[in-house]
């Protein structure tokens, strides 16, 4: 979880505390608070396809755990390569509907985001993240959304699946 929060900060330097947890977030907890309504998530899917915004060079795959079993799949890419969106809709799904999220893997990584603030690896400073990061535990460790900044300047679009669940055509892909 280091080197992926290392490389994070380096990729998204203006992202804000937020978007630190929300990466842990997914790390931990997968798709889990996403809707596993087929209609509904193929027609957000289509729609954001659809309406892209230029954003910074990604890549496909980006793993977001450790073990590289949960990873982000980028939308610009995924749509520049005409892949099929109704396969990375059934890995989503599946993903949301069978993963089993983990909040001791979330404490784990909030402690390894904190060391890394200490240490300066970060741009936050630790207190600054041991309080978002108790904030959100008594809260029940919710889903957040990205920062102001971080949408503004990345215009993220991507989908938390497992690895396991991606068909051979997106894996090929990356």
């Amino acid at each position: 979880m280091r080197s992926i929060l290392i490389d994070h900060a380096r990729r998204y330097p203006l992202w804000e505390v937020d978007d630190l947890y929300k990466l842990i977030h997914q790390a931990a907890m997968g798709a889990e608070h996403a809707s596993t309504d087929l209609a509904e998530v193929g027609e957000w899917l289509m729609h954001e396809i659809a309406h892209l915004e230029p954003g910074p060079s990604e890549s496909l795959i980006d793993p977001i755990s450790p073990d590289g079993q949960v990873v982000r799949v980028h939308l610009r890419p995924f749509a520049a390569l005409q892949l099929e969106q109704d396969s990375l809709l059934r890995a989503f799904i599946r993903t949301a509907a069978e993963i089993s999220p983990s909040t001791d893997r979330l404490d784990e990584f909030a402690k390894v985001a904190t060391q890394l603030a200490i240490e300066g690896y970060i741009p936050f400073a630790a207190d600054q993240v041991r309080r978002y990061l108790a904030e959100q535990r008594a809260s029940g460790f919710p889903a957040v959304h990205h920062s102001r900044i971080y949408e503004r300047s990345y215009k993220p679009a991507y989908r938390v699946v497992a690895r396991l669940f991606l068909p051979e055509e997106i894996l090929a892909a990356a």
